[in-house]
């Protein structure tokens, strides 16, 4: 109960910060070409799919269906992601085969794609990005500012709602609760690690 009333309070604040207090939308194209802001977008995808390798064989055992959650993300990010985060009941089970989707989500070449994504993305963005104009873009424009948080909700999340726990007890890894901790406490790259190093689930008939 207290899990799920923190992620409500989250998404309604998020919403009611961003709509409300947020900077006006203000958005420039020399802001929009920013590496920076380029780079940023991408890794609201990345987070997704980072998401996306736990939600969709987690959705498998859940009565709600996370593939309609998650194709909302695509559009809002957050703001259809943490709904089924609050709604699903913590399950560490999994039955079943896997069909190609999963087997993909499934997979610890996905967890070294989205790695190497991932380090492209921040190298092309320190390199080339213009820092000064994001920051004046994340004071100054709604978009930026929103995506931004949205990022930062990202990585704050992973751990806080039993998905992570549960994904790790599905593959017998919680009793290695230091490996816990160090995808929780590590952003973005605690999970990129994991979703490398993790034994895939074994399908059932």
């Amino acid at each position: 109960m207290l899990r799920q009333l923190g992620l409500w309070l989250i998404w309604l604040g998020f919403i009611v910060y961003v709509i409300g207090f947020a900077p006006p939308l203000n958005i420039s194209l020399p802001q929009l070409l920013n590496p920076v802001v380029l780079s940023a977008f991408s890794m609201v995808g990345i987070w997704l799919l980072i998401y996306s390798c736990l939600v969709f064989v987690d959705g498998r055992m859940q009565r709600i269906p996370a593939w309609a959650f998650m194709l909302g993300t695509i559009a809002s990010g957050t703001i259809a992601l943490i709904p089924y985060l609050a709604l699903r009941e913590p399950n560490d089970q999994f039955t079943g085969g896997k069909d190609p989707w999963l087997a993909i989500m499934d997979s610890k070449t996905t967890g070294i794609i989205l790695t190497v994504s991932t380090i492209a993305l921040l190298l092309f963005a320190i390199v080339f990005g213009d820092w000064c104009l994001f920051i004046k873009s994340f004071q100054t424009d709604k978009f930026i500012h929103g995506m931004t948080l949205a990022l930062c909700l990202f990585a704050v999340l992973f751990p806080y709602p039993t998905l992570l726990s549960d994904d790790m007890a599905r593959r017998g890894l919680m009793k290695e609760s230091q490996f816990f901790w160090i995808v929780a406490l590590i952003p973005l790259f605690g999970p990129l690690a994991y979703l490398c190093l993790r034994p895939n689930i074994p399908a059932s008939k």
